[in-house]
């Protein structure tokens, strides 16, 4: 059997696609975003060795709660794509014994045609769009944000369903420029299902201090409401034009 290598798991996630879900993190990430709430999954040579057998044995306790709630299960990280052998037969085995509905939590930074056989066996794509400016998005996460864009555009032209997230961090991405072409990328898009806004929070600062890192936001604030009012507001109206002119 396949191995991979995981951070955690939870057994009731509620928020990381529909129903209730079994959440694998797994281990490593080849962005360093600085707002990460789980900088402890970034490196690729730690977290715990398992198995699919063993992961699938692990599921199976909780499937009645994952059926009755339309739930099942979710992989994120870290980044699921960099162990896409090891996700792939994870769904195909969890697709096979209990069909069980599959999501990734991506940051769509891997090649997705590489990855089509993990596409093939994934229901959902939860996908992150940070920064839309180049350069910006270098300066957030250490990385272009090319491969991500394709990554998008991938994923609607094969009819990967997809919910999109935005991370609003006041200062950072809440720019009326950047929110624009969010929504301006949004409309051309043909498979996402839910757009999500995702105030900014500082939970994760504990995880950097015991890592003995310096926490790159350190007082940014969290959006209030009625900032993540207004994001909401200029992403739809940008999508809903841009979705008209793509018409």
């Amino acid at each position: 059997m396949m191995e991979g290598r995981i951070h955690s798991v939870e057994t009731f996630g509620t928020v990381d696609g529909p129903g209730i879900r079994f959440i694998i993190f797994l281990q490593g990430c080849a962005l360093r975003c600085k707002f990460c709430h789980n900088p402890d999954t970034w490196a690729t040579d730690e977290g715990r060795k398992v198995t699919v057998e063993e992961m699938v044995k692990e599921i199976e306790p909780y499937l009645p709660y994952y059926r009755s709630s339309g739930g099942g299960l979710t992989v994120s990280g870290g980044e699921p794509t960099l162990q896409a052998p090891f996700v792939t037969e994870l769904f195909t085995e969890v697709k096979k014994r209990f069909n069980l509905h599959t999501t990734i939590d991506s940051s769509g930074f891997s090649d997705a045609e590489k990855n089509r056989s993990l596409y093939e066996v994934t229901d959902l794509v939860l996908l992150d769009l940070k920064m839309m400016d180049r350069n910006e998005h270098i300066e957030l996460t250490s990385q272009p944000n090319d491969q991500i864009l394709r990554t998008a555009k991938w994923l609607s032209d094969n009819g990967t369903k997809m919910w999109i997230r935005h991370v609003l961090i006041p200062g950072i991405t809440d720019s009326e420029e950047n929110l624009r072409a969010t929504g301006e990328f949004l409309g051309t898009l043909k498979t996402v299902e839910k757009f999500e806004i995702l105030p900014y929070h500082q939970m994760g600062i504990y995880k950097w201090e015991a890592l003995g890192k310096e926490y790159p936001l350190e007082g940014v604030e969290s959006p209030t409401e009625e900032e993540v009012k207004r994001a909401y507001a200029i992403i739809e109206d940008a999508r809903a034009l841009s979705a008209a002119n793509s018409k």
